[in-house]
């Protein structure tokens, strides 16, 4: 396999035939102003020579002197033709007219291309390449044939030469070229690569399919049908970008025929779809999704409004950054939250409405209307709108079908979005809901001893660290509460505990925490306190229990609580820590109940 001069073929005369690899010949035509520039390529083989894609009326009469600049047109035995379109075939029947052809000449093609082909009323034999083994042999040479269906015919196929290593990929790898050279230049020549097949290829798996295949080859060179010539670290640059490529644009074109504009469109969805799926802080999705839209928009902000769970109006915005708040929409705009599908499209004639609403800053800007497209957001199956989005402008803009339809494709992705966020918000109360329900007494609202422990590791730890975050305990327990019990019943206690817990919540700090240490014993944790005021806090709160005044069934009842007091020292095993307040406590009811013992 001989090596490629790529410099020499791209300096090359191209209004000459060009060697492009070991009697490998370009030997197409160059038609200015058309972007669909076709190539046909000469296997200089002696009277076993290749034309492959011999061309249309357009070009053939140049295809025919470049060849007869290598070999002879009477050389050429095979015509492969990679399907059955006119700038590829219609020259058959200008080349059967040709003096001289070889006596055993014929078309080489596959068989669904052969089916169209013969309503030309050819006399040149057809051979299948299914019937040739997928492969035609050149006296030594050998070509195989990629079966490639639906790329971007059902009958598609390429051509590869095993000497050259040369790929004739029919379709495949063409482009749209704007300013046409023989060989692409760089990795921008993908954005030729782009429309074309988004335009032709039908989908991004058929696509990939076709690709795995040719990825099994040994492909030093890529000559298309269209565009330009690919060699050397191109090919699997190009191949990894096809790889990712959706296809099939024309199915998002409406009466749209600007390949371009649709392959711009179908870029910005792309790329707003793998923003919803990869991101996944909301934030990040907005500012995503308002940098593509500033493709096409002159956009200053995005905001969306859903109703949660429970129905309340949830605002996504940049005000807050979109971390969520409970608000209205603008009044202008809650009309637009749960309206029907179908009552909108008749109203607006569209997928989205052009308004003067509020300015975002009200308090800034009193009295000033800004543009905004409003897109109601509204499930894949009908139904009424669950959420919306708001795009502001800079500025007005032009209302066209292109806009509309870009709009409404964007929707879907837009409400995914959204949905998803609000889905994740109510996962999130509803994990909150069974946390703040697991660590807090349900009869008191106090903390349990779940939570205690929990919280005390941490606080434990960071007095280790530093003594300035020394940790109090005060146990208390209430005096004579199984007299209460069977005196007026446990209803009558559960009321005793509540309160006193509400009485000790009313006496402490927000630092402060108070648990239910157990039936009717708490504990109260202060932070930073000396044993003083460790003490004036506890004897604060037995005060204001003695003093507690019941109704009802409880009227006349008098509540005690005796309580003892330890101050942590660094390092202390927290069991012993609350060890010693408990024999404070002991000591406490021990001496007479209804006071305060604090130990060292």
């Amino acid at each position: 396999m001989a090596d490629i001069d790529i410099r020499k073929i791209i300096s090359a005369d191209t209004s000459r035939a060009v060697e492009i690899g070991e009697r490998v010949w370009w030997v197409g035509q160059y038609l200015p102003d058309d972007i669909f520039q076709c190539n046909a390529y000469l296997i200089e083989r002696g009277n076993n020579s290749v034309l492959i894609d011999p061309g249309g009326h357009l070009t053939f009469e140049s295809v025919r002197k470049k060849v007869e600049e290598v070999v002879p047109f009477s050389s050429i035995r095979y015509f492969i033709c990679h399907h059955q379109d006119p700038d590829i075939t219609a020259s058959l029947k200008l080349i059967e007219e040709i003096p001289g052809l070889h006596p055993e000449a014929a078309i080489v093609t596959h068989w669904r291309a052969r089916a169209l082909i013969k309503h030309y009323a050819l006399r040149l034999p057809i051979i299948d390449i299914e019937e040739s083994g997928w492969q035609l042999d050149l006296d030594g040479r050998l070509l195989l044939f990629v079966f490639t269906p639906y790329l971007h015919f059902p009958g598609a196929f390429c051509t590869y030469d095993v000497e050259s290593g040369i790929l004739f990929s029919s379709d495949i790898f063409g482009g749209m070229t704007r300013e046409w050279s023989l060989v692409a230049r760089d990795e921008s020549y993908f954005e030729d690569i782009r429309p074309f097949h988004e335009h032709y290829m039908p989908s991004r798996e058929i696509l990939l399919h076709g690709l795995l295949k040719l990825e099994e080859l040994p492909v030093r060179m890529i000559a298309p049908q269209h565009g330009s010539i690919l060699y050397g670290g191109l090919i699997s640059f190009v191949i990894g970008r096809l790889k990712q490529l959706e296809c099939g644009i024309f199915a998002l074109a409406g009466d749209s025929t600007d390949i371009r504009r649709l392959s711009f469109l179908n870029k910005t969805l792309k790329d707003i779809t793998n923003t919803v799926i990869v991101y996944r802080d909301f934030r990040d999705i907005a500012n995503a999704l308002l940098d593509i839209l500033k493709r096409t928009l002159p956009a200053v902000s995005i905001e969306f409004y859903a109703k949660t769970g429970n129905g309340e109006p949830l605002c996504l915005s940049p005000g807050t950054r979109y971390r969520g708040a409970i608000e209205e929409p603008p009044a202008a705009l809650k009309g637009v939250l749960g309206v029907e599908r179908g009552a909108w499209a008749v109203e607006n004639g569209g997928s989205y409405r052009k308004m003067l609403i509020p300015a975002a800053l009200p308090e800034l800007k009193a009295g000033v209307r800004e543009w905004a497209l409003v897109i109601p957001l509204f499930p894949r199956e009908g139904g009424r709108a669950g959420a919306m989005a708001v795009i502001r402008l800079a500025h007005d803009v032009r209302e066209d079908r292109d806009l509309d339809r870009m709009l409404g494709e964007m929707s879907g992705s837009f409400a995914i979005a959204v949905e998803r966020e609000a889905f994740y918000r109510m996962l999130e109360a509803e994990r909150c809901k069974f946390y703040e329900q697991s660590i807090k007494d349900p009869l008191t609202g106090l903390y349990t001893r779940f939570y205690m422990d929990e919280t005390l590791k941490r606080l434990a730890h960071a007095h280790d660290r530093n003594g300035q975050y020394a940790i109090s305990v005060v146990l208390f327990d209430l005096d004579h509460f199984k007299d209460i019990n069977e005196g007026h019943g446990h209803a009558a206690g559960d009321e005793a505990i509540r309160q006193a817990a509400s009485a000790m919540l009313g006496s402490i700090r927000a630092s402060d925490i108070a648990v239910r240490y157990g039936g009717e014993e708490f504990a109260v944790f202060l932070m930073g306190n000396t044993p003083a005021e460790c003490v004036i806090v506890a004897e604060k709160i037995r005060r204001k229990l003695a003093g507690l005044a019941f109704e009802g069934q409880l009227e006349g009842l008098k509540v005690t609580a005796s309580a003892g007091v330890a101050i942590r020292m660094q390092k202390e095993p927290v069991a012993e820590f609350l060890g010693r307040a408990d024999r404070a406590l002991f000591q406490a009811k021990s001496s007479g109940r209804n006071r305060v013992v604090y130990l060292e």
